[in-house]
This record gives structure tokens, C-alpha cells and sequence, in this order.
């Protein structure tokens, strides 16, 4: 068990990716992403059981998101992270956001607490699309990445805390629209 810091989409605009994930399924022995049962987002934060207290997490998340509005998040590309397992996810074209939450988050916890990929100067901004892809799908995969020719605009509209495996939110929290931007 383990717990995660995250800003997720839960408005309409949250199908592009949705539709990606369906996209990627047919490179995986599953469609991983919908196995989640959770919508598209971005971990700022992954802690095991017994690391730190999950709402000391979820309050040091909430100060960390104070001052921010839902984040209108632009796709132009995918990439991914090599392994067997080969993952696949949606580079965001701006982090600024992004990066100022995760750092808010990791000044007000230990990042040596955090599991490694998530700790300050290796952190990716990555919005996943595909945790399983097969080795014989790889070649594949990697062609879709790279022809990837569309622009993807999604609102992060809620930022939570997650219990998992079998995610489980624990806590949220719903970011205000910034100007001229419409709610779902």
C-alpha cells in the first residue's frame, strides 16, 4: 500500500486523453489506464505505507495548491520511459505550474520520503497513457509516439490525495476556474 499526490482532470476536456489511453490499450496485454478506475493526472508525490502520514501529505498538498487555478495543460507530444514494461505518456508543453507545485510539496516533506522517481531533480512531468506495453508492441508503440501529430488541450481541475493499489481518493480538493476560463 501507498499513497499519491496528484492533480487530476475531471472535465469534459479529460477525454482527449481518455481517447489516448484507448488508443495505447492496443499495444498492452490490457488497457492499464482504465484498470485505474481513475481520470488523467499528474503525481507530484508517491509515498509508501509508513513513510509519512497521509494527511500531513494531503496538508502540505493543499498549501502547495492555495494560490492556483485549474491548469489549462497543452499536449503536443508523447514520449516514454524505457523498461520492459515500455510506459507511454503526454508531455505537457508548460510545467511552470506543475513544477511550482511539486516543488511547495517537496519543501514542506523530506523528499528522501517520497519514492526516488518522484523526488526533486528527477521528477518528469508526465501525464500517463500506457503502463504495459508488450515487448512485441514495442516497435509500434514507439511509432505512434513519434508520428504523434495532434494538439491536446485538458483542464486539471482537482487536486487529491490516493490510496493505493486499487486508487482510492482519500482527500480532494476542487481548483477555482482561473479568468475566463469556463468550469466543467
Amino acid at each position: 500500500m501507498g499513497f499519491a499526490l496528484n492533480i487530476r482532470s475531471d472535465h469534459p476536456s479529460a477525454h482527449a486523453i481518455a481517447e489516448l489511453w484507448d488508443e495505447i490499450s492496443a499495444f498492452e496485454d490490457s488497457a492499464s489506464m482504465r484498470a485505474l478506475g481513475y481520470a488523467p493526472h499528474f503525481t507530484f508525490a508517491m509515498y509508501d505505507s509508513g513513510a509519512i502520514d497521509p494527511e500531513t501529505a494531503w496538508k502540505a498538498l493543499q498549501r502547495a495548491s492555495a494560490n492556483e487555478a485549474q491548469q489549462r495543460i497543452v499536449f503536443r507530444r508523447l514520449r516514454y520511459f524505457d523498461g520492459s514494461p515500455l510506459v507511454l505518456w503526454a508531455e505537457p508543453e508548460s510545467d511552470a505550474a506543475l513544477a511550482r507545485i511539486h516543488r511547495s510539496v517537496h519543501a514542506r516533506i523530506d523528499p528522501a520520503l517520497c519514492r526516488p522517481h518522484y523526488r526533486p531533480g528527477a521528477w518528469v512531468p508526465h501525464c500517463t497513457l500506457g503502463v504495459r506495453v508488450r515487448d512485441d508492441h514495442r516497435d509500434q508503440a514507439l511509432g505512434f509516439a513519434r508520428s504523434f501529430n495532434r494538439v491536446i488541450e485538458v483542464v486539471f481541475d482537482v487536486v487529491d490525495c490516493v490510496a493505493y493499489p486499487a486508487v482510492r481518493i482519500v482527500s480532494e480538493r476542487r481548483l477555482p476556474a482561473s479568468a475566463g476560463q469556463p468550469q466543467a
